[in-house]
């Protein structure tokens, strides 16, 4: 299939990006902003959407990169998976991207963008959440640029839903660091690698017994649930976390053997980041 007819925009400068996106209203009906592509393209394919415009932000000077910074890790607009994966720059990050698709998808899909795109089965948004990440947006007002952080909890509004508003661009995403001697690991499931899992947890202890988990695939957004207080008895934290789902029946799985199944990678997870830990503090 062929996708519906649109206007194509290729800004290349940000100015020129957000006045473009102020004008067609991008983030809403109007149009979509076009970065990596690998979700974007195949639903225009299927006009799944039909937006008016296309603004590709591809050549759009400084949206690039993945910088170290106090407290954390910044990952640019067009920052490939595949290049976050081989920074190595944030250890839970470089494990959600591995299981991300294929490397041909990884090679061109963008951390920002699988963000945006806000899909509950996809890894990179639990990752954001259970660190309480953020996304920085930008628009165009009164003659310059503005910027906003939009914190992981409110940013993820509903399946394939996010905070991001018609005109504005999401140009990074922040990752905190983990706390000194913090283990992290991130499980799934599916029905063949590079599938969208069935469910999945990322979870992060510290050496505390603080401990929180986000999970995939068992709710309209991540699921996240702070289980310290069950620490370090794993098992009961994984009981609490199958409380907090809601999964759905679909073709793939029952709702029944997803909450089941988050529950028992939850427990995995949980230890896997808790052995970490402990290897980290001796």
């Amino acid at each position: 299939m062929k996708p519906p007819p649109f206007t194509y925009h290729a800004p290349r400068d940000l100015a020129t990006a957000l006045r473009t996106l102020q004008e067609v209203g991008a983030g809403g009906a109007g149009g979509k902003v076009l970065a990596g592509g690998q979700s974007l393209i195949p639903m225009l394919n299927m006009r799944l959407v039909a937006p008016a415009h296309l603004v590709d932000i591809n050549r759009v000077a400084g949206l690039g990169g993945i910088g170290r910074e106090p407290g954390g890790v910044r990952v640019g607009a067009l920052a490939r998976h595949a290049e976050a994966e081989r920074s190595g720059a944030h250890p839970l990050l470089t494990r959600a991207l591995k299981l991300v698709a294929h490397p041909v998808i990884r090679n061109r899909g963008t951390v920002v963008g699988s963000l945006v795109h806000a899909d509950p089965a996809a890894e990179l948004p639990a990752v954001l959440a259970v660190l309480g990440g953020s996304v920085r947006v930008a628009r165009w007002q009164d003659g310059a640029a503005v910027e906003r952080d939009i914190p992981a909890a409110a940013f993820f509004t509903g399946p394939m839903e996010s905070a991001v508003l018609p005109g504005e661009l999401a140009v990074s995403a922040w990752f905190p660091s983990l706390a000194p001697g913090a283990g992290c690991a991130f499980v799934e499931v599916s029905r063949r690698h590079g599938d969208y899992a069935l469910a999945g947890v990322c979870a992060v202890v510290g050496p505390a017994g603080a401990a929180r988990v986000a999970c995939v695939g068992v709710g309209p957004v991540p699921v996240v649930v702070d289980v310290s207080a069950h620490a370090p008895d794993w098992a009961a934290a994984a009981r609490a976390v199958r409380e907090e789902t809601e999964p759905d029946d679909d073709i793939h799985a029952t709702a029944a053997y997803r909450r089941h199944l988050v529950g028992v990678l939850a427990e995995r997870a949980l230890r896997e980041a808790a052995q970490e830990a402990e290897n980290r503090g001796a």
